[in-house]
């Protein structure tokens, strides 16, 4: 890539990086704490309005774009929001969310018969050996359940990484919003049956700048902005290319949070980050497994996006994603061409 559009990359890893410690600003404004459900509703909503009505509708089923949502959107970042509103630090949130990549080798193995290389299946194990890690650490400081919920953020997002793919998206801005349509109701209304009517409608009767903030932050620069840029990248150059900037977005989340949120992570949390990274990016960044798969969420996680992430959604659609955030494309078919365009 050239300079600009390299440092456009990395604009992107920085918006996602970044949407973490958003999120937690969001949930925890003010010392009052936003319903986590009903949080992900609110940004969801600024995703899909006004956009809907000037993106069409990509070209694939209802049922792909409603598992997308089901999955990349409302599963992932509902339980990222959870697990970070019960105490999981958005730093660490940024890195373990990276555990969708090897969890889409796996789910893409089982549902679409790709057959994973030696180097994906070698950073799988990895990976997993950072995890357990990172678990081990933050149990010794701190309850493991957030952790465990993340990781099934991560688990959510692969598997609509898996449903993108399937379904061979070409838009994807379009999935990510059309998706996203998917969430706001279900989750209010879920939030509405957990946090009780009263948490509500006091929160939304109350809402601080910073939530608010917050979620334009997460809706436009770490969904829109960021995957417009990262599909836009994508579409003019190869994966392997474009894919390694996600690395950056948890050393800029864990930073970030370092710097905004005094979270320091552990030496056993930072060993096994550093050994989940690098089954992430012998995964990512070796043999043939360079040729087939693009990272971005969801996520809003988003991260998703992932990476953002954001991304978090799919086939060349980078959601973070959220970190979000957002969506991501990891396809793994171990060596088949690059797939046309998460």
């Amino acid at each position: 890539m050239n300079l600009r559009h390299s440092l456009l990359a990395a604009l992107v890893a920085v918006l996602w990086g970044l949407n973490f410690v958003a999120i937690d600003f969001g949930l925890h404004a003010n010392g009052r704490e936003v319903p986590p459900l009903l949080f992900v509703a609110m940004r969801f909503l600024l995703v899909v309005f006004p956009w809907i009505f000037f993106i069409r509708k990509p070209e694939v089923s209802w049922k792909a774009i409603i598992g997308v949502g089901v999955f990349m959107s409302a599963g992932q970042f509902g339980l990222l929001y959870l697990a970070m509103a019960l105490g999981m630090p958005a730093g660490l949130a940024s890195l373990v969310l990276q555990a969708q990549v090897l969890l889409t080798v796996l789910l893409a193995a089982g549902f679409l018969r790709e057959r994973p290389s030696r180097s994906q299946l070698a950073g799988v194990v990895l990976g997993v050996a950072g995890l357990a890690v990172v678990a081990v650490g933050r149990s010794a400081v701190a309850p493991v359940l957030p952790l465990i919920i993340v990781l099934g953020a991560a688990l959510s997002w692969a598997a609509g990484n898996v449903v993108a793919r399937n379904a061979k998206v070409a838009s994807g801005l379009g999935l990510v919003v059309w998706s996203g349509a998917v969430v706001p109701l279900p989750l209010a209304g879920l939030s509405l049956l957990v946090d009780g009517p009263d948490a509500v409608f006091g929160t939304l009767a109350d809402l601080q700048p910073a939530t608010i903030l917050s979620a334009l932050y997460t809706a436009i620069f770490a969904s829109l902005v960021g995957y417009g840029i990262w599909n836009r990248l994508l579409a003019s150059y190869p994966s392997s290319a474009v894919v390694p900037f996600t690395l950056l977005v948890p050393v800029v989340g864990m930073s970030a949070a370092w710097l905004a949120l005094g979270e320091v992570p552990t030496p056993a949390e930072l060993a096994g980050g550093l050994l989940l990274l690098g089954g992430v990016a012998t995964a990512v960044l070796t043999g043939r497994g360079r040729q087939v798969l693009r990272l971005g969420q969801r996520r809003g996680a988003g991260l998703a996006p992932v990476l953002v992430p954001g991304l978090g959604a799919g086939l060349r659609t980078g959601e973070a994603d959220d970190d979000g955030r957002l969506a991501a494309e990891a396809g793994i078919r171990a060596g088949a061409r690059e797939p046309d365009a998460r």
